[in-house]
């Protein structure tokens, strides 16, 4: 796989940690002051820092990462159905990450990618707990 094609792919990903980072954040703001919301404040923190992550890796490779997203979801208006939505977002993530560690050869970037992962199932993870508390 060239440069150019890691670079579209680690783009992607930068793109949806900035859609993940600002749907939390809000969340964060419109979710009663409880437990979920400093999880979910505390998990976009970890979004932009993973947008770091690959802003480094796309600068090393002569790119430049994008900022354009596409119109924003928040997933509702209560706090389940926004538990609901986070992990679904958290599950496309830990999907679209292990395809692209799958597929692209630079081990750098795979490192990376891997770390990211991780902390993407444990995102998920903490906001299932959440939603299991509320049901």
């Amino acid at each position: 796989m060239g440069t150019d094609d890691i670079i579209k792919l680690l783009n992607e990903d930068f793109v949806r940690e900035l859609e993940a980072s600002m749907i939390y954040v809000y969340n964060s703001f419109i979710i009663e002051e409880c437990e979920s919301s400093r999880v979910t404040e505390a998990i976009s923190v970890d979004e932009m820092r993973h947008m770091w992550w690959l802003a480094d890796l796309i600068t090393k490779r002569d790119g430049k990462p994008t900022m354009e997203h596409k119109e924003l979801d928040f997933g509702g208006e209560d706090l389940k159905s926004i538990l609901k939505y986070q992990i679904q977002l958290e599950t496309n993530a830990v999907d679209r990450y292990n395809h692209h560690i799958d597929i692209i050869d630079d081990e750098e970037v795979v490192g990376v990618l891997k770390h990211i992962l991780d902390e993407e199932k444990r995102h998920r993870k903490e906001y299932k707990i959440r939603l299991d508390e509320l049901e």
